[in-house]
């Protein structure tokens, strides 16, 4: 794996992907600079070895559009405050403007290009487009795991035209090394935690990592449809009634693996999807009627603490409850605590996915796991066992 330590940038101009998709405030005001931390690293190496850095990103969705509210200028300032260095923008990501000020960057400099996504072809993975891109730097180096997953021109094209010289930056390589740690060379026992509310959207996934894991705890609303599924009662409950063979199916297939699966036994049920409704805990297969579960109960939890301290090697995506309101969070924030504990013991954890990346943020778990993905549908991916094209593009 070629990453950004295999080159020295001394005199070169580094054309970096980076993922600065950040959320703006009405008046476009960085909101979440996370995403901006996250590249520092790579940008600081460049800069160190006496390099320029070319940073080249997308916001929002213009759709080959040029918008003057998905500017890349607005982050400009918020870059250089991250990063301690004054970065240059420049309104164009191809064409003779970008490639004037590129030539005239100097080492030691950092030159912004204009949002990617106003032009059509980016998305596209046009060819020519990623050529004109491909000028405005002596190495490429993808540091973009949020777009990995896409085969567009800035995250995968643009690397044909640098076949010696191409690279991983920190953050990518990080996120590539979390995965192969679960999926690969993780310490035993390893454990997958999936929450979230629908079996169909974690089916790849289940069926993907039950050849890699010891222990899968499914928890969150795709908990009923597996409930049900063996003929339980589950009220109101969020279930996917087309999906119940389907949750039989992946018991029996994780039986043959010898996977052992921990679903939970009690849950804390309300009367109505609000904060404020009646709540009580109940076994989760006898539900009664017009009560939905909300909640990991309070045995489960019990059951999930010890199976997740047990475990060296741990993957969470999804929340077991609906954290989104204070009195279903409960039971989210103990796994939180509870993988906390085992990474303190020596396991190694990684969070990804959108809700439950959410859900650490929220309550401030991030510096307390091994490892946080920056990338919702490319950690899902890869995760279903897909080679990412902007990875593959680095390593071909």
């Amino acid at each position: 794996m070629k990453t950004i330590d295999n080159f020295n940038f001394k005199n070169k101009k580094a054309l970096i992907r980076v993922d600065f998709n950040v959320p703006l405030n009405e008046t476009f005001e960085v909101t979440d600079a996370n995403r901006i931390e996250a590249a520092k690293p790579t940008i600081i190496k460049v800069l160190e070895d006496g390099g320029s850095a070319v940073l080249m990103s997308h916001l929002g969705r213009p759709k080959g559009e040029k918008k003057s509210e998905l500017s890349l200028q607005h982050i400009a300032n918020k870059v250089s405050e991250v990063i301690g260095v004054s970065v240059k923008f420049v309104d164009d990501c191809v064409g003779s403007t970008p490639e004037e000020a590129v030539a005239a960057l100097k080492p030691g400099e950092v030159l912004l290009l204009e949002n990617l996504r106003f032009y059509a072809e980016e998305e596209k993975g046009d060819k020519d487009f990623a050529e004109k891109l491909s000028k405005l730097g002596d190495i490429y180096v993808n540091d973009a795991f949020g777009t990995a997953h896409r085969a567009h021109a800035s995250t995968t094209i643009v690397a044909e035209f640098f076949p010696e010289h191409k690279c991983f930056g920190y953050l990518l390589a990080k996120e590539i090394d979390a995965i192969e740690k679960v999926m690969r060379t993780g310490e035993k026992p390893v454990l997958a935690i999936l929450g979230g509310a629908k079996v169909s959207s974690k089916i790849t996934i289940i069926e993907n990592i039950l050849d890699k894991v010891d222990h899968l705890i499914v928890g969150g609303g795709m908990t009923y449809t597996f409930i049900k599924a063996q003929g339980g009662s589950v009220g109101d409950s969020i279930c996917e009634d087309d999906k119940m063979e389907l949750a039989l199916e992946i018991l029996k297939q994780a039986e043959t693996k010898g996977v052992k699966v921990h679903i939970p036994v009690d849950v804390l049920a309300a009367n109505d999807f609000a904060n404020d409704a009646e709540t009580q805990v109940v076994d989760v297969d006898k539900i009664p009627d017009g009560w939905q579960g909300l909640d990991a109960g309070p045995k489960t939890l019990a059951n999930f603490k010890e199976v997740i301290l047990e475990a060296k090697t741990i993957l969470w995506n999804g929340p077991v409850g609906v954290f989104e309101m204070e009195n279903f969070a409960k039971g989210t924030i103990a796994v939180g605590n509870y993988i906390d504990e085992a990474t303190q013991n020596g396991a190694f954890s990684l969070v990804g996915g959108g809700d439950s990346v959410a859900a650490v943020k929220q309550f401030g778990f991030e510096d307390k796991v091994s490892y946080v993905s920056t990338g919702g549908g490319a950690m899902l991916e890869s995760l279903e066992g897909k080679t990412l094209p902007g990875i593959a593009a680095i390593i071909e």
